[in-house]
């Protein structure tokens, strides 16, 4: 069964693994240049794309955590999304014209080229991809992602892999890395307004 697209993205067709928008992105981007942290998935899943919201299954840990590992003063709820940048944080994917579950993404959905170049000009001090999935579409399979930093970096930010937060990923779930994650935000200093590599 295909998913039903959100009333608010104009679909451009149908998948068997998902809804493809060509006139709008499935979720805006919450960025601006100079974040602590720009926090990069997928694509929307299902819930999220038809409630307009980044994380908004019931069952995804993402907004507890980053309240419980302290990167946020307060649990927000997935629609107030945009107040994320008040506490320097950022939101994105790697698709923004697809949704669903990253089994029924479809392989043309991701586009790293342009995550690049957004984060390049938004210079966040780190980068942290919400699952290995999310860090294999943006950045391609040089090997095996460990949780936690990476030693690659993204322009001048340093990268992050962490568990996702997923109800369908809870197998795999471990809240340690998302605590090295906030220890690294909180020594980071935003990266120079220099050149970009």
């Amino acid at each position: 069964m295909v998913a039903q697209p959100p009333s608010h993205v104009i679909c451009g067709h149908a998948t068997m693994c998902g809804m493809i928008s060509r006139a709008r992105t499935i979720l805006p981007d919450v960025l601006a240049p100079g974040l602590r942290i720009v926090f990069c998935g997928t694509a929307p899943g299902t819930r999220s794309a038809q409630e307009g919201a980044y994380y908004a299954h019931p069952g995804n840990y993402f907004w507890r955590t980053l309240f419980t590992v302290g990167l946020t003063p307060r649990q927000l709820s997935p629609h107030a999304f945009r107040e994320v940048l008040q506490f320097g944080i950022g939101l994105t994917d790697v698709a923004k014209h697809a949704f669903g579950s990253d089994a029924e993404l479809p392989r043309g959905a991701f586009d790293a080229g342009s995550l690049r170049r957004k984060l390049a000009r938004c210079k966040p001090c780190i980068v942290a991809f919400t699952s290995k999935n999310a860090a294999r579409a943006a950045l391609g399979p040089p090997g095996a992602f460990r949780y936690g930093p990476q030693e690659l970096r993204i322009a001048q930010s340093r990268v992050f892999v962490l568990p996702s937060p997923s109800g369908q990923a809870r197998g795999f779930w471990n809240i340690k890395p998302w605590r090295e994650l906030a220890a690294a935000v909180a020594e980071e200093q935003p990266p120079s307004a220099g050149p970009d590599r």
